[in-house]
Parts: structure tokens; C-alpha cells; sequence
């Protein structure tokens, strides 16, 4: 009776189990879709913000590139750029840079550079730095991010491409130096990796061409 009553037990739990994660992959694949969308129009939004639909016409999920450059984009890792283009003349262009130095590890950015060279503007995407310190870079929190709005390599000299406390011209956060030192240091390789290859990233391919790295 007891070897009955265990078999009948292993069966229901069996069944519990599989029933479980069907529900589980059910679950996962109506969801999928929609997350993938909603992280989709997230970026988008990002994206506009730093180049508005108004300056381009092109898609730029569509027009993209893949470039690598560990010691100037912050990674080892393929560095996708979304290329703005209007009546197919180069606009400016994004990048998912990252900050490998930050307090609290890295930081992913998206580094908006128009043609000229000037800076569109910077956003934070994600990071994991202090909260109520480090996450003054979030331009929810404060305005410091905007500080790099239409700076370049000119202005300020490459050489002034640091905090103050380093002796350059951009302000650290109030009890975080790291943080801000790293994302300056980012930004500033981002706009030496740009002027050393911004031809061939804004070189006409089709989107699938476009996918092949950049030299």
C-alpha cells in the first residue's frame, strides 16, 4: 500500500511538474515578443532623443553598423552604431559605447555624434553605480549628462577632456568622482574613434551589407 501511494504521489508530482513548465514556456513565448518591443522602443526613444525624427528620414534600426575597437569604444565586444541619414546625406550618428571604469563596474552608453563632429548629446543606458551618488548621471536625476551637448575635440582641447578635480573642464558629482571621470574619459574616446573612421561609418551600404564591421 505504501509502494502504491509513493508511485501515486511521484505520478501527480510528475504531472505537476510538467504541467508547470509548459505553463512556464507558454508563459515565455507570449511574453517574449512583447518585451523584446518594449526594450525596442525604449532604445528608440533614446535614440531620438539625441537625433530627433525631424533631422533624418531614414530607419535607424535599419541603417546600422557593427564596429569593434576595445581600447576606444570601451569593449571587446561588436559596438553597434545607428546611422542617421536624410535625403541620404549624413546626419549624425549613435553609438553603444561603454565606460569600462566606472565605480561600480561598467556603464553602457549611447553617445550621439552629428557629422561636424560636435556631440548630439550622451545618454546613460544602463549601470550599476551608487544610488544617490553615482546615479546623478541619469538624466532623470540631474542635468549633468546634458553638459556634453554640443562639445567636440575642439571644445574643449582634447587635453581639457577631463573632470575638474582633474584639472579639465567638466564637473564631477557631488561625492563621485569616478563615476562622471569614467563617462568624460568614454565620451572622449568615443569622439577619437569617430574622427579616426567617420567616413567608412557613414560609408552608403544596404542594411545588410551594413552589418559587416567597419575597418
Amino acid at each position: 500500500m505504501n509502494y502504491r501511494s509513493s508511485v501515486i504521489t511521484s505520478v501527480i508530482l510528475f504531472l505537476f511538474a510538467v504541467i508547470g513548465t509548459g505553463l512556464v514556456a507558454v508563459t515565455y513565448t507570449s511574453t517574449s515578443d512583447r518585451i523584446a518591443a518594449n526594450e525596442r522602443e525604449r532604445l528608440l526613444r533614446k535614440l531620438h532623443v539625441l537625433v530627433p525624427p525631424a533631422r533624418h528620414d531614414n530607419d535607424l534600426f535599419a541603417d546600422t553598423l557593427t564596429v569593434r575597437d576595445e581600447i576606444l569604444l570601451g569593449t571587446p565586444g561588436p559596438v553597434t552604431v545607428y546611422r542617421a541619414r536624410r535625403a541620404n546625406r549624413p546626419v549624425a550618428l549613435v553609438m553603444a559605447a561603454v565606460a569600462p571604469d566606472g565605480y561600480s563596474g561598467s556603464i553602457r552608453l549611447l553617445v550621439g555624434i552629428n557629422y561636424d563632429g560636435t556631440l548630439a548629446g550622451v545618454r546613460v543606458v544602463t549601470h550599476r553605480e551608487t544610488p544617490g551618488l553615482g546615479d546623478a548621471i541619469e538624466e532623470e536625476r540631474s542635468d549633468w549628462i546634458y553638459g556634453f551637448d554640443g562639445k567636440s575635440l575642439e571644445n574643449p582641447p582634447t587635453g581639457r577632456w577631463e573632470v575638474r578635480k582633474d584639472g579639465g573642464d567638466f564637473d564631477q558629482l557631488t561625492g563621485a568622482t569616478i563615476t562622471p571621470r569614467a563617462i568624460v574619459g568614454a565620451v572622449r574616446r568615443s569622439l577619437l574613434y569617430y574622427r579616426e573612421h567617420r567616413e567608412a561609418l557613414f560609408s552608403i551600404s544596404s542594411p545588410a551589407e551594413s552589418q559587416q564591421q567597419a575597418p
